[in-house]
């Protein structure tokens, strides 16, 4: 049972009757009696909720920061129902209304649409839809409610697709569909072509030089089908916030603009999210698959609070890079957890692997190093440098154990990391 404005209204007016007319317990008694008469009437001649069938159709996936649309579909056997609907979803989904009036009479079917802002990644459910039926009076109704499932799965935004462009006019130019031609070792031959003054000496084909009179350097272009392993470590230190996000966004954001580059390249590229365990895994994708699986494996990963371990971790990648890859770690540079962990077990996997290590820096740090003035902002310039130092020599012993390092801001790690995987595939790594 459900009372509504207009039975308070009604309730109202009858007080000021009793005040006015008759100021007795008698009166009070007669009013109530009428109102709690007129509410039962409401009531018995309201359309019963529970002979409603509901289902949930619509958007299934959204990106982040777009909208998504989800359809309730009714169904009436009984009675004709006249009231509102309430589409109950948690405050994440960003429901823009969740109420909508609704007439449907016997037999009759509607379609009732919502409209959703998700605030944040990951699988959000429907909880339940409240159908409230209100009698013709007005004064009263009923109220049910309906478990009608669905689920919406919100993906990473990839705000990093505006360098893709760029960064395949790059790729372009190195592939040799440009002007410009790559040589050296560790690439595919492209071409012959005469020799120019600049050119490297090693590329000098002898035999066709013999054969027509003038120098000829070969030219090359970078070799395909390379495995590249994406892994987003999801411990404790991907859980730390840089601006309005957790690491792990910035560093999801630069894994699917690898992703989409390599897989232009004709590379074969792979992921995996790990701390204590696999929390996500995209193997043997066929080009066109390889973003889609990649959104959808990302989509529901949350950081871990616990640390990494790196041994299983390192062990899990040699598993799946049976042979030379470009090992992608994205992970923190903080000097504890790198000296202690991650150093000791990189040395069975850069003399078999290319491994590039990103990290996602705090502009804020910084700033804050560049503070002078008050001793608040200097001991927190101190605090800042001494951080500062302890990454500076984390990707030095990083380098000196043969890793490759990017260490950028979250809007600068993404195209920070493609272009060093261009510069690796230009130098014949891969």
């Amino acid at each position: 049972m459900v009372l509504t404005g207009r039975a308070a209204a009604l309730a109202a007016v009858g007080a000021l009757v009793v005040a006015v007319a008759a100021p007795s317990a008698v009166g009070v008694l007669i009013v109530t009696g009428v109102v709690l008469a007129l509410a039962c009437i409401d009531i018995a001649f309201a359309g019963a909720v529970r002979p409603l069938a509901l289902r949930h159709g619509g958007d299934e996936s959204v990106r982040l920061g777009q909208t998504a649309r989800v359809i309730l579909q009714l169904a009436n056997d009984g009675r004709r129902v006249r009231g509102t609907v309430r589409n109950a979803w948690p405050p994440s989904a960003g429901l823009v209304d969740d109420r909508a009036a609704l007439d449907i009479g016997p037999g009759e079917r509607r379609r009732l649409e919502f409209t959703l802002r998700p605030s944040r990644r990951g699988d959000r459910a429907a909880h339940r839809v409240i159908v409230r039926s209100i009698g013709p009076l007005g004064l009263a109704g009923r109220q049910g409610s309906h478990a009608v499932p669905w689920t919406l799965r919100v993906l990473p935004p990839f705000h990093s697709r505006r360098h893709l462009p760029s960064r395949l006019a790059r790729l372009r130019e190195l592939d040799g569909r440009a002007a410009v031609h790559v040589r050296g070792a560790g690439t595919e031959f492209d071409s012959l072509r005469e020799y120019v003054i600049g050119d490297d000496t090693r590329s000098i084909d002898w035999r066709a030089t013999a054969r027509g009179g003038e120098v000829v350097v070969r030219t090359w272009r970078p070799e395909r089908d390379r495995h590249v392993l994406i892994v987003l470590d999801t411990g404790r230190t991907s859980a730390g916030r840089v601006g309005d996000a957790p690491r792990l966004d910035a560093a999801m954001d630069a894994a699917l603009l690898l992703a989409a580059l390599a897989t232009r390249a004709g590379d074969r590229v792979d992921l995996l999210a790990y701390d204590r365990q696999a929390r996500a895994s995209v193997e043997k994708s066929a080009p066109a698959e390889v973003l889609p699986r990649f959104v959808n494996a990302m989509a529901t990963l949350e950081p871990e609070l616990l640390e990494t371990d790196h041994r299983r971790l390192v062990a899990e990648v040699l598993r799946r890079a049976r042979r030379h890859s470009l090992i992608v770690l994205l992970t923190g540079l903080d000097a504890g957890p790198v000296e202690d962990a991650l150093l000791p077990t990189l040395g069975s996997v850069t003399p078999r692997h290319t491994v590039l290590v990103a990290s996602v820096a705090d502009p804020r740090v910084a700033e804050m190093a560049r503070a002078r003035g008050e001793t608040d902002a200097v001991y927190g310039a101190a605090a800042a440098e001494r951080d500062r130092m302890g990454r500076a020599r984390a990707s030095r012993l990083l380098e000196r154990h043969g890793a490759h390092v990017v260490d950028a801001a979250p809007d600068e790690l993404p195209p920070a990391v493609a272009d060093a995987y261009l510069a690796l595939k230009a130098a014949g790594q891969l």
